[in-house]
């Protein structure tokens, strides 16, 4: 668990999931931890050298991930998290344009299915999941199981270049809504 130094935490959206990163710095002892979701993956005591860097791996695919210490003035400190060599802002801003997302109930449980638009896997709870696509008339669907339910994401042009392709997603042939996350 997090410790009194900590001093910066993000929250990164990968495809298996939501992380939140968490960084303790103590200035006095040199001290460096990283914990994702309350665990703890790099610790360093006694650090001499108070500014560098921190590289680990993040969710199941093995993201990598690299916090930034830089000495601002005096004994102030910056910190920065990149995620695949990108700024934090520049990966979420890609990660927003290439995958849909849809947060929703299911049987009582709550449920998050991501669609990567550019491999067109789809990832549930962490997951990816066997899916089935066909071509229909003019759409595609890509067709799978959630305990039992039938799903469907389907991908039809919007008509207009700004927009470009629409997904939706279908569970037992209602529409969810997408979320912003």
């Amino acid at each position: 668990m997090p410790t009194g130094d900590l001093v910066a935490a993000w929250e990164v959206a990968l495809s298996d999931g939501v992380y939140r990163i968490e960084f303790a710095h103590g200035t006095a002892t040199g001290k460096r931890v990283v914990y994702v979701n309350g665990q703890e993956v790099i610790r360093k005591d006694w650090m001499f050298k108070l500014v560098g860097k921190e590289t680990f791996l993040v969710g199941r695919a093995g993201t990598p991930a690299t916090i930034t210490i830089e000495a601002v003035t005096g004994f102030a400190y910056e910190y920065a998290l990149q995620i695949s060599g990108k700024s934090l802002q520049t990966f979420m801003d890609n990660w927003a344009r290439t995958t849909r997302t849809w947060l929703f109930q299911l049987d009582g449980e709550d449920c998050r299915v991501v669609l990567e638009k550019d491999t067109m896997d789809v990832w549930c709870n962490g997951s990816r999941v066997d899916t089935t696509g066909e071509f229909v008339d003019d759409s595609t669907e890509t067709h799978f199981l959630l305990g039992g339910h039938d799903c469907c994401i389907t991908a039809v042009g919007s008509g207009k270049k700004k927009d470009g392709i629409v997904h939706h997603f279908l569970l037992d042939g209602e529409r969810v809504a997408a979320s912003t996350q």
